[in-house]
């Protein structure tokens, strides 16, 4: 039987300007290590989205563009009501380079210098740099392990929304790095609780559509009751991000005009990047077998990680996270130093996969690895990982 998406295809990225692979150097300190780091896919995107850049390319003009038009708006009301049977208003639509732009951008018409920002830890470690970038201040919340299960303190968080200081709750959904999916209640639980105290919420949503088990992912738009934004992104669903461009929803009128206000006037942002229209267009229109199958492969993968893994360190238990194709994994059970294993990993076995501090002191002895990529290549890191571990 002939397969209609191939991703055991191995695309070799090297000499492509790629972080992943041509810059690893940055962040590990060494360069040509195979790398399992920053979140995208060793994929190439689907077959829509390539034939709808070509088709752009041929036209051979790329003067400045507009996104307020019926084919993006009505490509992601499309995608929201067939995905997650969810109505989109087209006038509360919003669009911007990168969700991490978006949600900075909303912090700093909702905050001050100095207010506090809750985030639930770990956290994907963008959010850190973004809250203390704009001189704001991290408030964390540490999501509690059961077994292989991550639940909210809902005392802790009741308690830290009471401060005075705290004026956005930043979420997550899915969450990243622990694969989380958030639940319908847990959602409105929170929304309850944001509304009580004031607290205005930012959900970044750019793994909605990485959910890998039966769960179902709830916008926050679906149980909002405080003034709220949702942000996210064809990029990480279809390996799309050099594209650059998201979308975001902002309910209230008053803030979405400030939003178009500091994107046009004070950015100078009023022309989005052509190829990212045209891309997600595609994406959202024609793009869903190309996902499902994605979908059933990163699955795939995930439950190989697991067998070889444990298979290895029955210690370990590791169980396959719910969303995204991030393993976020807890080394902790078999003594290992975090630094001690990065450096067997560097310089041992030329492999570069993240350590969990890089999410929060408290996830030391934890490792996520991108299972984006093709078996043969998820079988060589593994292959390191396993051998690191053992001469550990």
């Amino acid at each position: 039987m002939i397969k209609p998406f191939d991703f055991d295809a191995v695309v070799d990225r090297h000499g492509s300007w790629c972080t992943q692979w041509d810059f690893v150097a940055d962040r590990f300190g060494v360069a040509d290590l195979l790398p399992f780091t920053i979140s995208d896919m060793d994929f190439a995107t689907a077959p829509c989205i390539i034939d709808a850049l070509q088709q752009r390319v041929e036209h051979g003009v790329f003067g400045y563009s507009r996104w307020q038009h019926d084919d993006f708006l009505s490509a992601i009301q499309h995608w929201m009501r067939s995905r997650f049977a969810t109505e989109v208003d087209a006038s509360s639509l919003v669009y911007g380079p990168s969700v991490i732009y978006m949600v900075a951008q909303m912090l700093r018409h909702w905050t001050q210098p100095g207010d506090e920002v809750l985030i639930h830890t770990p956290a994907y470690d963008a959010f850190y740099n973004t809250i203390r970038g704009n001189q704001r201040r991290v408030l964390e919340l540490p999501l509690q392990r059961q077994g292989n299960q991550w639940h909210c303190d809902w005392d802790q968080l009741a308690a830290l929304l009471a401060r005075p200081q705290c004026k956005v709750m930043l979420l997550c959904s899915p969450h990243n790095p622990t694969g989380k999916v958030w639940q319908r209640q847990e959602l409105q639980q929170m929304a309850a609780l944001c509304e009580r105290q004031g607290v205005k919420v930012i959900s970044d949503e750019i793994h909605m559509d990485m959910v890998l088990s039966a769960e179902r992912h709830t916008p926050w738009s679906e149980v909002a009751q405080s003034p709220w934004a949702l942000f996210s992104s064809a990029s990480k669903s279809f390996n799309i991000p050099a594209l650059t461009g998201a979308w975001g929803i902002i309910a209230d009128e008053t803030d979405r005009q400030a939003w178009f206000h500091a994107l046009k006037q004070q950015d100078g942002l009023s022309s989005p990047a052509v190829m990212a229209v045209a891309a997600t267009i595609a994406a959202y229109r024609d793009g869903a077998p190309w996902l499902d199958a994605l979908r059933a492969y990163l699955q795939e993968n995930m439950q190989h990680i697991a067998q070889r893994l444990n298979d290895a360190f029955p210690a370990l238990g590791w169980a396959p996270p719910a969303a995204t194709y991030l393993a976020w994994m807890d080394l902790n059970p078999l003594g290992i130093d975090e630094q001690a294993l990065q450096h067997q990993l560097i310089h041992h076995h030329k492999v570069a996969i993240m350590p969990g501090s890089t999410y929060g002191e408290a996830s030391r002895g934890y490792l996520r690895l991108n299972a984006g990529c093709p078996r043969i290549k998820l079988d060589d890191g593994l292959d390191r990982l396993i051998a690191a571990l053992k001469a550990y």
